[in-house]
């Protein structure tokens, strides 16, 4: 799995790529995403390990593989992760709204851990 994960880091799609240079900004403000993360048999395109935020790109090919998808995004929210999934087309024309919607599922999975600690 890590060396598939590896292989995957190498060969990003130019949505991934362009979605990867906004996500590393975010560094700034405490919160590290890896790419092709492994989440046990699982690679997860981006994540935010300690905020459990996984985002996906999808192409064309996930529109065949819907219960796929499916099957992983319920594991994932089994682990405890908040999954986000975008069109390859969303981060490549409209990249402003795919930060917007990333920056408050950042903002949602704080205010639960906040919520779950008992802090205010």
């Amino acid at each position: 799995m890590l060396h598939r994960a590896w292989e995957l880091r190498k060969a990003p799609t130019p949505a991934e790529a362009k979605l990867w240079a906004f996500l590393r900004t975010l560094c700034a403000e405490g919160v590290h995403f890896r790419r092709q993360y492994a989440i046990r048999r699982y690679i997860a395109e981006f994540c935010a390990p300690r905020r459990k935020l996984v985002i996906e790109v999808d192409g064309s090919q996930h529109l065949e593989q819907i219960d796929y998808d499916a099957e992983r995004t319920v594991y994932l929210k089994e682990k405890g992760c908040r999954v986000l999934r975008f069109f390859n087309n969303e981060v490549m024309n409209n990249l402003p709204g795919v930060m917007g919607a990333i920056l408050e599922g950042l903002n949602q999975m704080e205010e639960e851990a906040k919520g779950s600690t008992g802090a205010r």
